[in-house]
């Protein structure tokens, strides 16, 4: 309690007093940072509305510890906010509860993990960097712990760096509490320690997308939110302006791991993007090759997970694993960019709780419905 008493003096720099009096994160956090304002262009893109001749099964029942509900109900009984189902550019289907509607604002949490994913591909696409062999200590100089000059940049984008990183999302004194709340990234980042060799091991570790965020950010010479209006949000037809939270006004070191804060029908437009290889409407945003490098599986060592983005599976007639070919950015409380390339589907969710740990399962399956 002495420490508790101590770390409440001092609250703009102790993030052990963020933890207790912020409590845990919830969709409002985007309020409590400061946050660097990304600008949309005066053109929005919209979804075509739902004709006659489209239509979506919603699963009829879902359960929930042993009791059944239908699928409104279910989305209520999660605290899902906004959830989308976009087929080949129409909004066949939206959902806004709990109090929220198409305007309102929700933090992505870890869904900015492929947003970063997707900036460095922009960054080596347009020369910046090299390639994702390089060290990472080549743009973090003061990495200067043995070892560190043996992590890639591939390294951190497949969570296989090897770094010691403390992911447990309620322990106050954690690693991920101190890099949430936290006011001094730049500092943070010279305390890393190195547990294991790289590419030995995949750990997810938020750590390494942070890592990712600054590369980005030392190689363009702007902030990440920056880079992010000047190659994507001005171009992908933003119904909104958008923000990325940084530590501090002081540092104004961009939490890369997580918080970027914007609207469902424009986290849509980024599912929209990959689904379309990196062109929006003529424009190649991200190359083709980064986006096809970043989701394909073959010759990966993780089953799941790729430079950033998620995969799901499937069993074969042999009851063999199989990849399923769709993929999403997955965040914190359950906010989901779930995108399925078969059928040119987007779905969005995005809550208050995760409620369930299957929604891909359920994505997966409605998109397959359809």
């Amino acid at each position: 309690m002495y420490l508790l008493f101590i770390c409440i003096v001092v609250f703009s720099s102790c993030h052990v007093a963020r933890f207790f009096i912020y409590n845990f994160a919830d969709i409002r956090d985007y309020k409590k940072f400061p946050k660097i304002d990304i600008n949309r262009q005066d053109t929005p893109f919209h979804f075509y509305a739902k004709t006659k001749g489209d239509s979506v099964k919603l699963p009829t029942s879902i359960t929930i510890k042993n009791k059944g509900y239908d699928f409104n109900s279910f989305l209520r009984k999660t605290k899902t906010v906004s959830f989308l189902i976009i087929r080949n550019d129409s909004l066949l289907y939206q959902y806004y509860g709990q109090g929220y509607t198409e305007s309102s604002i929700v933090p992505s949490f870890s869904m900015a993990k492929s947003f970063v994913s997707m900036l460095l591909g922009i960054a080596i696409d347009e020369g910046a960097i090299k390639d994702v062999h390089e060290p990472i200590t080549k743009y973090l100089p003061e990495l200067t712990t043995p070892g560190f000059e043996k992590i890639t940049i591939e390294d951190l984008l497949e969570m296989r760096s090897g770094i010691r990183f403390n992911e447990g999302y309620l322990n106050p004194f954690g690693d991920v509490a101190k890099y949430y709340y936290g006011v001094n990234l730049s500092k943070y980042i010279t305390q890393l320690k190195i547990e294991a060799a790289p590419d030995q091991e995949f750990k997810y570790k938020s750590v390494n997308s942070q890592l990712l965020a600054m590369i980005v950010e030392r190689a363009v010479h702007k902030s990440l939110a920056d880079y992010m209006e000047d190659k994507v949000w001005r171009y992908i037809g933003a119904e909104y302006d958008a923000s990325w939270s940084i530590d501090s006004r002081k540092n104004k070191e961009i939490k890369g791991f997580c918080c970027f804060n914007a609207r469902a029908r424009d986290f849509a437009k980024i599912g929209r993007l990959y689904l379309h290889n990196g062109n929006w409407n003529g424009r190649q945003i991200v190359s083709e090759k980064w986006v096809k490098r970043s989701l394909d599986m073959k010759g990966k060592k993780n089953e799941f997970y790729s430079y950033q983005w998620w995969h799901t599976r499937d069993m074969d007639k042999e009851n063999r694993i199989t990849l399923a070919g769709d993929f999403f950015a997955d965040g914190l409380l359950g906010q989901f960019i779930y995108v399925y390339p078969e059928k040119n589907i987007v779905i969005i969710r995005l809550g208050k709780k995760e409620g369930v740990s299957k929604w891909p399962t359920i994505m997966k399956a409605i998109a397959r419905g359809i």
